[in-house]
């Protein structure tokens, strides 16, 4: 099952067959692109969702359609409020769904932000950083006691990681020019090593963790570049590529872009995914850091699977959250 899926599969694919009835799922982000459409999906096969989203108006509105298309399943979509850039929000969300101690079959934490200008959060962390890493950090560790053994945690990464390893010596570009692109690339380094170590630290009571690479997608994810920095960057993908003899570059669907997060939470054998680093329905291979490859290609470098740089990453963010997990 875990091998017949690729690039072009969709959710509706991956999840043909199966049956999520009796599944309680956590997804962040459910107010656009990706987050509304693994929502949907796993509803669809009769999982119970909650949805996680900063804006509940605009997360009502995108997720009716899924809500009226997945009625007849037997599931459904609740939705609880959550900013991921202040930690205030953070921990009440995850006090309300302690307070209501149901357990959790999956987390997914799809929600982030890309290519910011630079910024801070409500907790004074560098905007990308802050929001994509330890928002999710300080709100999956919160959660940790609910999921249940077999349970696994999904963290939305990229392959933007290969821009920058995490810098832990100045991760809030104190004494670093700021580049919007590196700072993506440290926050998605960061989900990738964050999955690592919390599969070492809970694996053990059957609870798993892995880091996925959607691929290219339109979402309001890019919303913070402009058309000439789309054009720019996809020229320069596209000539490396015509350099390789391949085709153009062709960014992907939105349900094909959710089909790996929903591929490692509940269809590949958790043996198989559990602590790497996923892209297009399988696990990707380590590529070292030397080699140059394109944005748009297969490849995770090592430092993002590190067990060391994994384990003091984590020591650094309990350090940054004032909080031990």
């Amino acid at each position: 099952m875990a091998g017949k899926f690729g690039a072009t599969s969709t959710t509706d694919d991956v999840l043909s067959g199966v049956d999520l009835h009796g599944k309680r799922i956590l997804v962040t982000g459910v107010s656009a692109g990706l987050g509304v459409e693994t929502a949907r999906a796993l509803a669809a096969r009769g999982a119970n969702v909650i949805g996680a989203a900063r804006d509940l108006e605009k997360a009502q509105h995108a997720i009716a359609d899924a809500r009226r298309d997945t009625a007849a399943a037997g599931g459904s979509i609740e939705l609880v409020a959550l900013d991921l850039a202040s930690l205030a929000s953070v921990r009440a969300c995850a006090d309300k769904l302690q307070e209501e101690g149901k357990s959790l079959d999956v987390i997914i934490a799809n929600a982030g932000v890309m290519a910011t200008p630079f910024g801070k959060t409500a907790d004074g962390f560098e905007t990308q950083f802050g929001t994509n890493h330890l928002g999710h950090f300080v709100l999956v560790n919160r959660l940790a006691s609910l999921i249940a053994s077999g349970g696994r945690v999904v963290a939305l990464a990229s392959s933007g990681h290969r821009f920058a390893n995490v810098d832990l010596g100045d991760p809030g570009f104190e004494r670093t020019p700021y580049d919007p692109f590196v700072a993506y690339g440290r926050s998605k380094t960061a989900n990738i090593l964050f999955a690592v170590a919390f599969d070492q630290r809970h694996q053990a009571r059957g609870v798993r963790a892995t880091a996925v690479h959607p691929g290219g997608i339109h979402t309001e994810l890019g919303r913070h570049m402009d058309d000439s920095q789309m054009t720019a960057l996809l020229e320069r993908i596209n000539s490396q590529l015509a350099s390789e003899g391949k085709g153009p570059f062709q960014f992907k669907t939105i349900p094909q872009g959710a089909a790996t997060s929903v591929w490692a939470a509940l269809v590949a054998p958790v043996e198989d995914v559990g602590g790497r680093y996923c892209e297009n329905c399988h696990v990707s291979e380590v590529v070292a850091d030397d080699v140059v490859i394109t944005p748009v290609s297969e490849g995770v470098r090592g430092y993002a699977l590190d067990a060391a740089n994994a384990a003091a990453l984590w020591r650094k963010s309990e350090e940054m959250v004032a909080e031990s997990f």
